[in-house]
């Protein structure tokens, strides 16, 4: 079967019972009246030790926001909606969201090459088969995590930039086979984006700008912050740099946004917004990839074991199973940062939280999908099963 024909084979295999069973059993389950959020969300900053927290909650047309903690260190003013924060990884399903688009109106292919994409003098790696956006877009293309370490100085999310990693591209040697093997990779979706840059013939931040961000009247969210912006950035504990222009990650971290924004965000996800609003995708959130099918998958994991690999996307339970959850992960710059999504409730979370000055050791991914449970009316995720010790031949094993 070719890579193009079972990445469809698995997008309807897996839609299916997402979009029909799980809604249809599961929607008369009483849930809580949002405003009992609050102490829910209490509850989770007071065990994260952050310094300060947003967090949005959508339940069908219900939008629930609050601010806990302090916007910096001894402000004595909470977190509001429109406070800038940064997205970190969240930016990469905002450049999937535009990948699909543009397979939709058949601009790009998911098996495309990335070779099509770069410049005639650069040849791209390939081990066995070429990468395609598709890899690209799962984690599977053989590209390290990141292209190195950035310059001493360098502001959070402005390394690599479009010529240095063009430069360092042609003389890398794949980790893997692409599309066998899953490591969770910036560097790969900044090529994802310069890939629809090349495509498209437009700047990559004005595409994402004309296709999502715009339509949306997302008006809050973008790589060039401005000054008045600046001025309203949560701060953690420690001095993370300058709140500057991020458009050389544009592809993987860079992006800027607010509350206000990400509940317009999640409501596109979810498909809540009302007759004739827009919606995502289904395309966008599916699964194209069975972890099982991988012969190993590292990086993906921080919020629970993955069930399935979607476009930047991961898959958390069963499909057909009522607790299943979308997420993803982010973080860097003195944030963390998470969306997860249960479609069989139509129910969202966005959550963004400083550094504090104490590690509390909380996964905050953790604890933010026994928050999304709740709320929806659901059983937590199972805990995690013990994984078993690798094994070691005797010449490795510790003396």
């Amino acid at each position: 079967m070719s890579h193009s024909k079972f990445l469809r084979t698995l997008f309807f295999f897996f839609l299916l019972p997402l979009t029909s069973t799980c809604v249809q059993v599961y929607a008369q389950t009483s849930l809580p009246n949002l405003q009992s959020i609050d102490a829910l969300g209490s509850d989770l900053f007071l065990q994260s030790g952050s310094t300060g927290m947003v967090l949005v909650v959508v339940r069908d047309n219900q939008v629930f926001f609050h601010g806990y903690g302090e916007t910096a260190p001894n402000s004595r003013q909470a977190p509001t909606q429109d406070s800038l924060l940064r997205l970190c990884s969240l930016t990469k399903i905002f450049t999937t969201d535009v990948l699909t688009k543009l397979v939709t109106d058949k601009t790009v292919r998911l098996d495309d090459p990335l070779q099509r994409f770069s410049s005639p003098h650069i040849v791209v790696p390939k081990h066995i088969q070429p990468i395609t956006l598709a890899d690209l877009a799962t984690h599977t293309s053989g590209l390290p995590r990141e292209l190195g370490n950035a310059p001493p100085g360098s502001p959070h999310f402005t390394f690599p930039d479009y010529r240095t990693r063009w430069r360092w591209l042609p003389n890398q040697r794949l980790r893997s086979t692409p599309g066998t093997a899953a490591l969770y990779s910036n560097v790969a979706f900044d090529f994802l984006s310069d890939a629809l840059q090349a495509a498209t013939h437009k700047q990559y931040a004005a595409l994402l700008a004309e296709r999502t961000l715009n339509p949306l009247h997302m008006q809050h969210t973008t790589f060039f912050p401005s000054a008045e912006q600046c001025s309203h950035l949560l701060l953690s504990t420690n001095d993370e740099g300058p709140c500057t222009v991020t458009e050389p990650t544009a592809g993987s971290s860079g992006l800027y946004s607010t509350a206000a924004d990400m509940a317009i965000w999640l409501q596109y996800l979810l498909g809540t917004r009302g007759p004739g609003d827009l919606s995502q995708d289904p395309a966008a959130q599916a699964i194209y990839i069975l972890p099982s099918h991988l012969v190993s998958q590292k990086g993906l994991d921080h919020a629970g074991e993955p069930t399935g690999i979607g476009l930047g996307w991961i898959h958390i339970l069963p499909v057909n199973s009522p607790s299943h959850i979308i997420e993803k992960t982010g973080g860097g710059g003195g944030f963390e940062t998470y969306i997860a999504i249960n479609h069989s409730q139509r129910t969202a979370i966005f959550l963004a939280a400083t550094d504090g000055s104490v590690d509390t050791h909380l996964n905050l991914f953790n604890g933010a999908n026994k928050l999304l449970l709740a709320v929806a009316g659901l059983p937590p995720l199972p805990p995690p099963q013990p994984k078993p010790a690798p094994k070691r031949s005797l010449k490795h094993r510790r003396r």
